[in-house]
């Protein structure tokens, strides 16, 4: 079987989601963590002549270890009443010295399988409110309970269970599968300092058939693209953000607020809908409408990626298409994106 290596975490097939996601294999270069803790130059410590000569040319940029694909699915019981998080964590665990690296000693190493457990352990010790929190309580505990761990991150996503309704009455303990959208979280902290964390959604497709057009476009010799007073407008929305502070934080509104904005500056108002000039001009609406409303966040990420249909022509079968039957395509598309985030306020 053919594996894409756009699927690959850290070497591992996945298969939780399609692109757009999270890049679990990709560190962010900008993290103190990447800076070498200890102070000073490792040097190998075997005696093999061509290892030490080659360790004299190089230096580490960034090292770490970890556990993919934890799953849980964690149940907490209020009397007859019944609620589940199902979700998948990647922990990866920076510790302070190199020595299994450079001589091959590992007396450091946390087995990654103690990491699973770990993680099995703390959702019984602590339980699952939000997949944030259960993060945070992870990275918590290894730089706690290991001196010697100086940088924790933490990826975890939610399976998109939703519980059975049925004329305004729910049901006590039965769950559909509902993958209208994922649920996603990543947090990153280092020894001694607070944690940064991200939220997200993603694979939210969504389609309008109308109120959407593209016109006005830089032109050249090259460009065969017809400009478009009407069109259907479909995506799959992929977006992310930073929270600004983790404590007295409600996560599980400022998520449903967030994609409740994605959906309503999209969409538009019900009875009529809501024009859009570009895909550029929703996506930075809809971005500025989630800092005003949730003042936690401090900085969003949203990646729209234009999902093509296209009107089939039928005039060789002697038909009129009036826009009634389209083409799906899903490549190539285009693909816009954008981060904005909240203006330093100037002190006075």
């Amino acid at each position: 079987m053919k594996i894409d290596p756009k699927k690959l975490v850290m070497g591992v097939p996945w298969y939780g989601y399609d692109y757009p996601c999270l890049d679990f294999s990709q560190p962010n270069s900008t993290l103190a963590a990447d800076k070498d803790t200890t102070g000073h130059q490792e040097t190998g410590g075997g005696t093999d002549t061509m290892a030490t000569t080659s360790t004299q040319n190089v230096e580490f940029v960034r090292t770490g270890y970890g556990k993919n694909l934890v799953k849980v699915l964690f149940i907490r019981r209020e009397g007859t009443h019944h609620y589940i998080t199902e979700l998948t964590a990647n922990v990866e665990l920076t510790l302070k010295s190199r020595k299994d690296y450079l001589t091959g000693d590992n007396s450091d190493i946390i087995p990654t399988d103690t990491v699973k457990n770990t993680v099995h352990a703390l959702a019984k010790l602590k339980g699952v409110l939000t997949i944030e929190q259960f993060a945070m309580d992870i990275s918590k505990h290894f730089l706690t309970a290991f001196k010697h761990v100086t940088r924790v991150n933490v990826k975890i996503e939610e399976a998109p269970w939703r519980r059975l309704e049925k004329n305004g009455v729910e049901h006590v303990h039965a769950f559909i599968y509902s993958p209208e959208s994922w649920r996603f979280c990543e947090v990153e902290q280092n020894h001694n300092e607070s944690p940064i964390l991200h939220s997200g959604v993603k694979n939210m497709k969504v389609l309008k058939t109308t109120q959407s057009g593209f016109e006005g476009f830089f032109r050249d010799r090259f460009t065969t693209l017809q400009e478009a007073k009407d069109r259907c407008f479909c995506t799959s929305v992929y977006a992310r953000w930073r929270y600004n502070k983790v404590q007295n934080v409600n996560f599980d509104n400022a998520w449903n607020s967030v994609k409740e904005t994605i959906i309503e500056k999209f969409a538009g108002p019900y009875d009529r809908g809501e024009y859009s000039p570009s895909v550029q001009k929703t996506l930075y609406d809809t971005q500025v409408i989630v800092l005003d409303r949730v003042p936690e966040i401090e900085e969003i990420e949203i990646v729209m990626p234009n999902q093509h249909y296209f009107t089939i022509d039928m005039t060789k079968m002697g038909l009129t298409n009036n826009n009634e039957v389209l083409l799906p395509l899903d490549n190539p598309s285009g693909n816009i994106m954008g981060t904005v985030r909240r203006k330093l306020q100037a002190k006075l």
